[in-house]
């Protein structure tokens, strides 16, 4: 191989299709001679390893690409494992394409097809994905508004995105289920909530309560921070297990699970 084919392998986890290989110069039949040899490896039909032993789920990512050609992207668990959203690689590899392309059957890899596959491609992420936006009301949509306002927070977090971009995009889907909903829930997000229990406790306590809106992940320690911290020296940890860790910092610390409880609430 020229060091460009070379190069754009290497850049693509060690696999290259058979079209770019012939793109890139080389025949049919030196293209078999490899694989005969074993130089080369048969991942999907048309999609090759030519580094044998290279494995891991970027790679059968790329893979999965690859065989679903120009215009395919990772989406739903897939996209959001390679935005760092998930913690556990999924398994299969889901994909989307194109409406109007049809996409050969491949072990370990699902394919949809969407009339809003193109415009919804991140342009500078690679694997090639969803925008961070998308893939958060599309896994959450399966899930329910929960689970969209955790992956929100963490997208938020991790400085993926902001409440403002995933309201915008909300905005962009007049099909999109609980929109209104959505659209409060990443008010919240936007507020400080990062998590269902957070935001259920400023609903239900706070808000119903009238008491004063409270400060939210307040820095605390070295990279602590504090749910909610109100001006008279009381702090809510929502969750119990982290106020136990934390210990209390003040006159009094509350740790609110299930039922929401305040001092004097």
């Amino acid at each position: 191989m020229d060091a460009l084919l070379r190069a754009r392998a290497a850049g693509q986890s060690g696999l290259l299709s058979r079209a770019q290989a012939l793109a890139g110069g080389l025949s049919p039949k030196a293209v078999q001679w490899r694989l005969g040899r074993g130089q080369w490896q048969v991942v999907h039909p048309g999609v090759y390893q030519t580094m044998p032993g290279r494995d891991g789920w970027e790679t059968r990512a790329v893979a999965a690409l690859l065989h679903a050609g120009d215009g395919s992207a990772l989406c739903h668990s897939s996209a959001a494992y390679a935005w760092g959203l998930l913690r556990q690689a999924p398994d299969p590899i889901r994909v989307v394409v194109p409406a109007e392309r049809r996409v050969r059957p491949a072990t370990g890899v699902v394919v949809t097809r969407s009339r809003h596959a193109s415009e919804r491609i991140d342009a500078a992420a690679w694997p090639h994905r969803l925008t961070v936006e998308h893939t958060v009301l599309d896994l959450g949509t399966a899930a329910g508004t929960d689970r969209t306002m955790s992956l929100a927070a963490k997208a938020v977090e991790l400085g993926l995105t902001t409440p403002e971009q995933l309201r915008g995009t909300v905005l962009l889907r007049p099909r999109q289920r609980d929109r209104s909903l959505l659209l409060e829930v990443l008010t919240d997000v936007a507020d400080g909530c990062e998590s269902p229990a957070e935001r259920r406790y400023v609903r239900d306590v706070e808000r119903a309560h009238g008491l004063p809106r409270g400060r939210r992940q307040t820095p605390y320690g070295r990279a602590g921070r504090r749910d909610v911290e109100y001006q008279w020296g009381v702090v809510v940890e929502v969750d119990g297990r982290l106020a136990t860790r934390r210990g209390p910092t003040s006159s009094v610390t509350a740790a609110v699970t299930g039922a929401p409880w305040v001092p004097g609430g």
